[in-house]
């Protein structure tokens, strides 16, 4: 039985499929949010059958009761969309990232390239990492052969990493691996963030526009960044704690320094314990 079902076949030129769920490498929710804004409500190329890859009591329908009336039933899906901006056409998936099925998942994605003529693909996430909010947001990108990155994104970071995988990127490697070029772009979110960071959707849009060479304006995402930067300024500004730690984060920053050694891990799981798992935004 089919994981997917085609809503509609229309004229594609060179797609480029674009790639984002949620979990995982969805740290602030900026990648599935930059996706969500840029797909809208365009219409709907293919469905997936939700009830083969998704397990609803880990991710419960929501139901909205309106005075007492059970009122609304909102089920998961996955849907992929068509966008056409100038001459070019993007296939846009994104939503939350299956439970189930990854393999058959896979092979019914690669069917999806074969059957719609893509010609690249591009995974879209976000990272916690050791940050500030005050600093422009890092891209780290990956790549099936060096340079196909672009916006000034590199490769890396440099040596082995073994992560455990999230489906995007399990996508990514299969898809490669069957001939598609392929990229990854993950945004860097601050550590101490909890909830959206809309700063990240706009810097991934901004990357994904100069990887195609078009405009994607990101709306009212960059008046979110704009308020959502407004309110850690003056939290950090309040509380020395916090003003301390991002300002030793802006220094290494600055300094192009990576984060390394026993000291500063403990530094950051201190800094974590501190403040009780919230971020610098819920104070």
């Amino acid at each position: 039985m089919s994981l997917y079902r085609l809503e509609r076949t229309t004229a594609l030129t060179a797609p480029t499929m674009l790639v984002a769920f949620d979990g995982w490498v969805d740290a602030g929710s900026a990648a599935t949010t930059a996706l969500e804004h840029l797909a809208g409500e365009s219409p709907a190329i293919a469905t997936f059958d939700a009830d083969q890859i998704f397990d609803y009591r880990a991710r419960r329908p929501p139901l909205e009761i309106v005075d007492g009336k059970l009122a609304e039933l909102t089920w998961p899906d996955l849907v992929l969309r068509h966008v056409r901006i100038a001459d070019r056409d993007l296939l846009v998936l994104v939503g939350s990232e299956p439970d189930y099925r990854w393999r058959a998942l896979v092979e019914a994605t690669l069917d999806l390239t074969r059957t719609l003529g893509v010609r690249e693909w591009i995974s879209l996430g976000a990272i916690p990492a050791a940050v500030p909010h005050t600093r422009p947001v890092p891209i780290l990108g990956t790549e099936s052969e060096p340079g196909l990155l672009r916006a000034d994104v590199a490769a890396g970071p440099a040596g082995v990493l073994r992560v455990p995988s999230a489906l995007v990127s399990a996508l990514e490697f299969e898809v490669s691996r069957a001939g598609v070029p392929s990229v990854g772009y993950f945004a860097q979110v601050p550590h101490y963030i909890s909830g959206p960071y809309p700063a990240a959707s706009v810097a991934l849009l901004e990357t994904l526009g100069q990887h195609l060479r078009l405009r994607l304006p990101p709306g009212d995402l960059a008046e979110e960044a704009e308020q959502l930067r407004t309110r850690l300024d003056a939290a950090a500004a309040v509380e020395e704690t916090t003003r301390t730690y991002v300002e030793r984060l802006e220094s290494m920053v600055d300094e192009e320094r990576l984060p390394a050694g026993d000291d500063l891990i403990a530094d950051i799981e201190r800094f974590l314990r501190d403040r009780g798992g919230e971020s610098s935004s819920q104070r």
